[in-house]
């Protein structure tokens, strides 16, 4: 039998450019109980569903097409909005770890991951993002 999930606390935005990747990742983070706010695939896509949307972290893919990548969307995303971003990523070389590490991430899975990863990410996002606030307040 399946374990029943509660529904939990928590508005995840997906950036991912890889379309049956994006709804496989929406699936998993739906059948985890939280509210998916959207689907973005693109760096300027994600900060404008970020702004109209008001999720409380972004799942970001760092290698996305286009002028913007995963880790300058994510730059822009926790300067403007303080949203905290986690990481989804095939590529976890020593050069993009290290750029992806100035935009102070949430998180940083490697891909491929499965329910544990993300949801473990995912609450502990949640968590410390929680923290911080508390703590400025």
């Amino acid at each position: 039998m399946a374990e029943e999930r509660k529904k939990v606390e928590g508005r995840i935005l997906v950036v991912e450019d890889e379309h049956i990747v994006a709804m496989g990742i929406k699936k998993m983070v739906k059948s985890l109980g939280y509210t998916v706010t959207g689907v973005a695939s693109s760096g300027k896509d994600a900060i404008s569903k970020d702004e109209s949307t008001f999720p409380d972290v972004v799942l970001m893919d760092i290698m996305l097409k286009g002028d913007m990548d995963g880790v300058e969307a994510a730059g822009e995303i926790r300067e403007r909005f303080d949203v905290p971003v986690v990481y989804l990523t095939a590529y976890s070389d020593n050069k993009i770890l290290e750029r992806a590490k100035k935009t102070e991430p949430f998180g940083y899975i490697v891909k491929p991951f499965d329910e544990n990863d993300l949801h473990s990410s995912i609450e502990i996002a949640l968590h410390r993002h929680r923290k911080e606030k508390e703590k400025t307040e």
